[in-house]
Protein backbone atom coordinates (compact mmCIF):
# COMPACT_ATOMS: atom_id res chain seq x y z
CA UNK A 1 0.00 0.00 0.00
CA UNK A 2 3.08 2.28 0.94
CA UNK A 3 4.27 1.72 -2.67
CA UNK A 4 1.46 2.70 -4.55
CA UNK A 5 1.32 5.77 -1.98
CA UNK A 6 4.91 6.94 -3.09
CA UNK A 7 3.83 6.35 -6.77
CA UNK A 8 0.45 8.47 -6.45
CA UNK A 9 2.73 11.23 -4.30
CA UNK A 10 5.54 10.66 -7.55
CA UNK A 11 2.57 11.26 -10.06
CA UNK A 12 0.93 14.49 -7.73
CA UNK A 13 4.33 15.82 -8.22
CA UNK A 14 4.76 15.55 -11.60
CA UNK A 15 1.18 16.55 -11.95
CA UNK A 16 2.11 20.22 -10.36
CA UNK A 17 4.84 20.86 -13.16
CA UNK A 18 2.76 19.63 -16.04
CA UNK A 19 0.66 22.04 -14.88
CA UNK A 20 2.99 25.16 -14.61
CA UNK A 21 4.09 24.47 -18.08
CA UNK A 22 2.67 26.74 -20.86
CA UNK A 23 2.14 24.50 -23.48
CA UNK A 24 -0.27 21.71 -21.14
CA UNK A 25 -2.16 24.78 -19.98
CA UNK A 26 -2.57 25.90 -23.39
CA UNK A 27 -4.38 22.70 -23.70
CA UNK A 28 -7.64 23.48 -22.19
CA UNK A 29 -9.08 20.31 -22.54
CA UNK A 30 -6.23 18.55 -21.57
CA UNK A 31 -5.04 20.60 -18.55
CA UNK A 32 -8.71 20.09 -16.80
CA UNK A 33 -8.05 16.50 -17.02
CA UNK A 34 -4.63 17.09 -15.53
CA UNK A 35 -6.31 19.06 -12.77
CA UNK A 36 -9.20 16.59 -12.29
CA UNK A 37 -6.46 13.99 -11.83
CA UNK A 38 -4.22 16.45 -9.06
CA UNK A 39 -6.98 16.66 -7.52
CA UNK A 40 -7.93 13.21 -6.75
CA UNK A 41 -5.11 12.69 -5.72
CA UNK A 42 -4.19 15.57 -3.01
CA UNK A 43 -5.82 14.02 -0.05
CA UNK A 44 -3.78 10.35 -0.02
CA UNK A 45 -0.79 12.31 -0.66
CA UNK A 46 -1.51 15.00 1.94
CA UNK A 47 -2.24 11.66 4.24
CA UNK A 48 0.91 10.36 2.89
CA UNK A 49 3.18 12.71 3.73
CA UNK A 50 1.96 13.59 7.41
CA UNK A 51 2.32 9.62 7.82
CA UNK A 52 5.96 10.22 7.10
CA UNK A 53 6.46 13.41 9.31
CA UNK A 54 4.73 11.47 11.85
CA UNK A 55 6.64 7.99 11.70
CA UNK A 56 9.85 10.85 11.65
CA UNK A 57 9.03 12.34 14.74
CA UNK A 58 8.70 9.01 16.33
CA UNK A 59 12.26 8.03 15.59
CA UNK A 60 13.72 11.36 16.62
CA UNK A 61 12.00 10.73 19.80
CA UNK A 62 12.81 6.97 20.35
CA UNK A 63 16.15 8.08 19.65
CA UNK A 64 16.06 11.16 22.80
CA UNK A 65 14.62 8.11 24.78
CA UNK A 66 18.00 6.17 25.13
CA UNK A 67 20.35 9.07 25.85
CA UNK A 68 20.89 10.72 29.30
CA UNK A 69 18.25 13.11 30.44
CA UNK A 70 16.46 14.35 33.94
CA UNK A 71 13.45 12.48 34.65
CA UNK A 72 10.77 14.93 34.41
CA UNK A 73 12.39 15.53 30.52
CA UNK A 74 11.98 11.82 29.87
CA UNK A 75 8.43 11.10 31.54
CA UNK A 76 7.16 14.41 28.74
CA UNK A 77 9.35 12.92 25.99
CA UNK A 78 7.02 9.45 26.56
CA UNK A 79 3.92 11.69 26.92
CA UNK A 80 4.22 13.03 23.35
CA UNK A 81 5.85 10.01 21.81
CA UNK A 82 2.64 8.03 23.27
CA UNK A 83 0.12 10.39 21.59
CA UNK A 84 2.27 10.44 18.00
CA UNK A 85 1.83 6.85 18.22
CA UNK A 86 -2.05 7.38 18.51
CA UNK A 87 -1.86 9.79 15.83
CA UNK A 88 0.22 7.44 13.17
CA UNK A 89 -2.79 4.82 14.20
CA UNK A 90 -5.39 7.34 12.79
CA UNK A 91 -3.08 8.35 9.84
CA UNK A 92 -2.64 4.53 9.09
CA UNK A 93 -7.00 3.91 9.02
CA UNK A 94 -7.82 7.02 7.31
CA UNK A 95 -5.06 6.03 4.42
CA UNK A 96 -6.71 2.30 4.47
CA UNK A 97 -10.18 4.17 4.05
CA UNK A 98 -9.03 6.03 0.79
CA UNK A 99 -7.97 3.11 -0.41
CA UNK A 100 -10.49 0.99 0.46
CA UNK A 101 -13.11 4.00 -1.19
CA UNK A 102 -10.76 4.46 -4.53
CA UNK A 103 -13.01 4.62 -7.10
CA UNK A 104 -11.89 5.19 -10.83
CA UNK A 105 -14.55 8.00 -11.26
CA UNK A 106 -14.48 9.81 -8.02
CA UNK A 107 -14.61 13.19 -8.89
CA UNK A 108 -16.84 12.48 -12.44
CA UNK A 109 -19.52 14.62 -13.08
CA UNK A 110 -22.70 12.72 -13.68
CA UNK A 111 -26.31 12.56 -15.87
CA UNK A 112 -29.11 11.27 -13.58
CA UNK A 113 -32.24 10.00 -15.75
CA UNK A 114 -35.64 9.81 -14.34
CA UNK A 115 -38.41 7.36 -16.24
CA UNK A 116 -41.70 6.41 -15.04
CA UNK A 117 -42.40 3.14 -14.42
CA UNK A 118 -45.63 1.10 -13.44
CA UNK A 119 -48.32 2.97 -12.17
CA UNK A 120 -49.62 5.03 -15.05
CA UNK A 121 -50.19 9.14 -14.50
CA UNK A 122 -49.13 8.46 -10.68
CA UNK A 123 -45.65 6.81 -12.06
CA UNK A 124 -45.32 10.11 -14.02
CA UNK A 125 -45.79 12.34 -11.26
CA UNK A 126 -43.62 10.22 -8.87
CA UNK A 127 -41.21 10.68 -11.15
CA UNK A 128 -41.46 14.45 -11.09
CA UNK A 129 -41.01 14.33 -7.00
CA UNK A 130 -37.71 12.66 -7.76
CA UNK A 131 -36.66 14.96 -10.29
CA UNK A 132 -37.75 17.60 -7.50
CA UNK A 133 -36.13 15.89 -4.72
CA UNK A 134 -32.67 15.39 -6.49
CA UNK A 135 -32.22 19.33 -7.82
CA UNK A 136 -33.29 20.48 -4.09
CA UNK A 137 -30.38 18.12 -3.19
CA UNK A 138 -27.77 19.37 -5.57
CA UNK A 139 -29.14 23.17 -4.49
CA UNK A 140 -28.02 22.36 -1.00
CA UNK A 141 -24.69 21.13 -1.64
CA UNK A 142 -23.93 23.99 -4.01
CA UNK A 143 -23.99 21.83 -7.36
CA UNK A 144 -24.83 22.74 -10.64
CA UNK A 145 -27.89 21.30 -12.24
CA UNK A 146 -28.28 21.13 -16.11
CA UNK A 147 -31.34 20.15 -17.82
CA UNK A 148 -30.72 17.99 -20.70
CA UNK A 149 -34.03 16.31 -22.07
CA UNK A 150 -37.59 15.97 -20.47
CA UNK A 151 -40.90 14.71 -21.91
CA UNK A 152 -43.83 15.52 -19.58
CA UNK A 153 -47.29 13.46 -19.41
CA UNK A 154 -50.82 14.14 -19.46
CA UNK A 155 -51.38 14.60 -15.54
CA UNK A 156 -48.22 17.24 -15.22
CA UNK A 157 -45.72 14.41 -14.42
CA UNK A 158 -42.78 13.62 -16.24
CA UNK A 159 -42.53 10.80 -18.56
CA UNK A 160 -38.64 10.77 -18.12
CA UNK A 161 -36.53 13.43 -17.41
CA UNK A 162 -32.72 14.00 -18.01
CA UNK A 163 -30.23 16.17 -16.29
CA UNK A 164 -26.80 16.70 -15.20
CA UNK A 165 -25.43 17.12 -11.98
CA UNK A 166 -21.49 18.83 -11.37
CA UNK A 167 -19.84 19.58 -7.98
CA UNK A 168 -17.47 17.99 -5.43
CA UNK A 169 -18.34 14.32 -4.45
CA UNK A 170 -21.84 14.38 -7.05
CA UNK A 171 -20.98 11.11 -8.14
CA UNK A 172 -19.81 9.56 -4.58
CA UNK A 173 -22.82 10.53 -2.85
CA UNK A 174 -25.67 9.68 -6.04
CA UNK A 175 -24.21 6.73 -7.10
CA UNK A 176 -25.98 4.29 -4.71
CA UNK A 177 -29.69 6.07 -6.28
CA UNK A 178 -29.35 3.33 -9.48
CA UNK A 179 -32.77 1.50 -9.44
CA UNK A 180 -36.85 1.13 -9.47
CA UNK A 181 -37.94 3.49 -7.20
CA UNK A 182 -41.49 2.40 -5.29
CA UNK A 183 -43.77 5.07 -3.89
CA UNK A 184 -47.11 4.11 -2.09
CA UNK A 185 -49.41 6.91 -1.22
CA UNK A 186 -53.13 8.10 -2.08
CA UNK A 187 -53.05 9.43 -5.49
CA UNK A 188 -55.21 12.89 -6.07
CA UNK A 189 -56.97 11.54 -8.75
CA UNK A 190 -58.29 8.46 -6.19
CA UNK A 191 -61.72 8.91 -4.48
CA UNK A 192 -62.04 6.50 -2.22
CA UNK A 193 -58.64 7.08 -0.49
CA UNK A 194 -57.24 3.48 -1.47
CA UNK A 195 -53.26 3.09 -1.26
CA UNK A 196 -51.76 2.57 -4.80
CA UNK A 197 -48.50 1.35 -5.62
CA UNK A 198 -46.11 3.24 -8.76
CA UNK A 199 -42.47 3.37 -9.52
CA UNK A 200 -39.85 5.47 -10.87
CA UNK A 201 -36.52 3.99 -12.06
CA UNK A 202 -33.48 6.07 -11.76
CA UNK A 203 -30.29 5.82 -13.98
CA UNK A 204 -26.87 7.44 -12.31
CA UNK A 205 -24.24 7.73 -15.39
CA UNK A 206 -20.97 8.75 -15.22
CA UNK A 207 -20.22 11.79 -18.10
CA UNK A 208 -17.27 10.74 -19.45
CA UNK A 209 -14.73 13.69 -20.86
CA UNK A 210 -14.56 13.70 -24.67
CA UNK A 211 -10.82 12.27 -24.63
CA UNK A 212 -11.74 9.45 -22.30
CA UNK A 213 -14.85 7.99 -24.65
CA UNK A 214 -14.08 8.77 -28.46
CA UNK A 215 -17.34 7.66 -30.20
CA UNK A 216 -16.60 7.48 -33.80
CA UNK A 217 -18.87 10.02 -35.99
CA UNK A 218 -19.29 7.23 -38.89
CA UNK A 219 -20.98 5.00 -36.16
CA UNK A 220 -23.91 7.82 -35.32
CA UNK A 221 -26.86 7.98 -37.75
CA UNK A 222 -28.50 12.01 -36.77
CA UNK A 223 -31.92 13.33 -37.74
CA UNK A 224 -33.28 16.57 -37.05
CA UNK A 225 -37.24 16.96 -36.47
CA UNK A 226 -39.58 19.38 -35.60
CA UNK A 227 -39.98 20.16 -31.77
CA UNK A 228 -43.14 18.98 -30.36
CA UNK A 229 -42.91 22.18 -28.03
CA UNK A 230 -45.59 24.90 -27.08
CA UNK A 231 -47.66 26.47 -29.78
CA UNK A 232 -48.04 29.96 -30.63
CA UNK A 233 -45.47 32.61 -30.70
CA UNK A 234 -43.29 30.19 -28.83
CA UNK A 235 -43.99 27.34 -31.67
CA UNK A 236 -40.66 25.21 -32.93
CA UNK A 237 -40.66 26.44 -36.85
CA UNK A 238 -37.59 24.89 -37.62
CA UNK A 239 -36.28 21.48 -36.78
CA UNK A 240 -34.39 22.25 -34.00
CA UNK A 241 -34.44 18.44 -32.15
CA UNK A 242 -31.94 16.43 -32.46
CA UNK A 243 -31.96 12.33 -31.94
CA UNK A 244 -29.25 10.68 -31.96
CA UNK A 245 -27.96 6.78 -33.45
CA UNK A 246 -25.25 5.27 -32.36
CA UNK A 247 -25.27 2.42 -34.76
CA UNK A 248 -22.92 -0.58 -33.10
CA UNK A 249 -25.26 -0.15 -30.06
CA UNK A 250 -28.45 0.27 -31.12
CA UNK A 251 -28.81 2.91 -28.61
CA UNK A 252 -31.01 6.50 -29.61
CA UNK A 253 -30.87 9.75 -27.41
CA UNK A 254 -33.28 12.91 -28.36
CA UNK A 255 -33.06 16.20 -27.35
CA UNK A 256 -35.75 19.27 -28.33
CA UNK A 257 -35.32 21.67 -25.25
CA UNK A 258 -33.08 23.95 -26.63
CA UNK A 259 -34.04 26.41 -29.73
CA UNK A 260 -31.02 25.81 -31.48
CA UNK A 261 -30.00 22.62 -33.15
CA UNK A 262 -26.34 22.67 -32.47
CA UNK A 263 -27.33 23.04 -28.45
CA UNK A 264 -29.94 19.66 -28.86
CA UNK A 265 -26.96 17.75 -30.66
CA UNK A 266 -23.93 18.66 -28.22
CA UNK A 267 -26.42 17.82 -25.07
CA UNK A 268 -27.52 14.67 -27.01
CA UNK A 269 -23.81 13.72 -27.54
CA UNK A 270 -23.30 14.44 -23.96
CA UNK A 271 -26.17 11.97 -23.09
CA UNK A 272 -25.36 9.48 -25.52
CA UNK A 273 -21.49 8.95 -24.22
CA UNK A 274 -22.57 8.76 -20.56
CA UNK A 275 -24.89 5.79 -22.06
CA UNK A 276 -21.91 3.76 -23.80
CA UNK A 277 -19.75 4.67 -20.85
CA UNK A 278 -21.99 2.85 -18.97
CA UNK A 279 -22.85 0.08 -20.98
CA UNK A 280 -19.55 -0.60 -21.10
CA UNK A 281 -19.28 -0.62 -17.15
CA UNK A 282 -21.78 -2.93 -16.73
CA UNK A 283 -19.90 -5.36 -19.45
CA UNK A 284 -16.72 -4.86 -17.47
CA UNK A 285 -18.49 -5.54 -13.61
CA UNK A 286 -20.17 -8.34 -14.76
CA UNK A 287 -16.88 -9.83 -16.14
CA UNK A 288 -15.49 -9.61 -12.17
CA UNK A 289 -17.58 -11.08 -9.44
CA UNK A 290 -15.46 -10.18 -6.42
CA UNK A 291 -16.76 -6.21 -7.62
CA UNK A 292 -19.59 -7.09 -7.81
CA UNK A 293 -19.75 -8.63 -3.86
CA UNK A 294 -18.27 -5.07 -3.36
CA UNK A 295 -21.53 -3.23 -4.64
CA UNK A 296 -24.17 -2.27 -2.53
CA UNK A 297 -27.06 -4.04 -4.08
CA UNK A 298 -26.74 -5.71 -7.93
CA UNK A 299 -26.45 -2.24 -9.15
CA UNK A 300 -29.26 -3.69 -11.70
CA UNK A 301 -31.77 -1.36 -13.27
CA UNK A 302 -34.79 -3.45 -12.62
CA UNK A 303 -33.91 -3.69 -8.79
CA UNK A 304 -36.01 -2.63 -6.11
CA UNK A 305 -34.32 -0.17 -3.89
CA UNK A 306 -36.42 1.75 -1.64
CA UNK A 307 -39.45 2.43 -1.07
CA UNK A 308 -41.46 5.88 -0.03
CA UNK A 309 -44.22 5.11 1.96
CA UNK A 310 -46.48 7.91 2.66
CA UNK A 311 -49.12 6.57 5.20
CA UNK A 312 -46.29 6.25 7.68
CA UNK A 313 -43.51 8.53 6.59
CA UNK A 314 -41.24 6.42 5.90
CA UNK A 315 -38.42 5.70 3.41
CA UNK A 316 -36.68 2.39 3.34
CA UNK A 317 -33.19 1.38 1.53
CA UNK A 318 -34.25 -2.36 1.10
CA UNK A 319 -30.17 -2.81 0.32
CA UNK A 320 -29.05 -2.09 3.42
CA UNK A 321 -32.71 -2.58 5.70
CA UNK A 322 -32.26 1.17 6.41
CA UNK A 323 -35.18 3.34 7.71
CA UNK A 324 -36.12 6.78 8.65
CA UNK A 325 -39.45 8.18 9.23
CA UNK A 326 -38.24 11.75 7.59
CA UNK A 327 -40.24 11.18 4.35
CA UNK A 328 -40.67 14.58 4.27
CA UNK A 329 -37.43 16.01 4.84
CA UNK A 330 -36.04 13.49 2.62
CA UNK A 331 -38.54 14.83 -0.25
CA UNK A 332 -37.38 18.12 0.05
CA UNK A 333 -33.70 17.14 -1.05
CA UNK A 334 -32.41 16.26 2.97
CA UNK A 335 -31.47 12.60 2.44
CA UNK A 336 -27.86 12.86 3.25
CA UNK A 337 -28.60 10.36 6.07
CA UNK A 338 -29.84 7.71 3.73
CA UNK A 339 -26.71 8.28 1.38
CA UNK A 340 -24.12 8.32 4.46
CA UNK A 341 -25.83 4.94 5.72
CA UNK A 342 -25.14 3.37 1.94
CA UNK A 343 -21.22 4.88 2.07
CA UNK A 344 -20.85 3.29 5.07
CA UNK A 345 -22.39 -0.15 4.36
CA UNK A 346 -20.23 0.09 1.09
CA UNK A 347 -17.09 1.13 2.88
CA UNK A 348 -17.53 -2.24 5.65
CA UNK A 349 -18.02 -4.11 2.71
CA UNK A 350 -15.26 -3.58 0.68
CA UNK A 351 -13.22 -3.77 4.15
CA UNK A 352 -14.71 -7.65 4.48
CA UNK A 353 -14.11 -8.39 0.97
CA UNK A 354 -10.30 -7.27 1.24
Amino acid sequence: MFEQLQKLESRYEELEKLLSSPEVLSDRQGSNKLAKELSGLKDPVALFREYKQTTKEIRELELVLGEKHDKEFLELVKKELEELRDRLKEIEEKIKVAFTEKDPYAGSDIIVEIRQGTGGDEAGLFAADLYRMYTKYATNKSWRVELMSATNNESGGLKEVSFSVKGKDAYGRLKFESGVHRVQRVPTTEAQGRIHTSTATVAILVEPEEVDLVVDPADLRIDTYRSSGPGGQHMQKTDSAVRITHIPSGVVVACQDERSQLKNKNKAMRVLRAKLLDAKQEAESKKISQERKSQIGSGDRSEKIRTYNFPDRRVTDHRINFTTHQLESVLEGEFDEISDALIKAEREQKQKNR
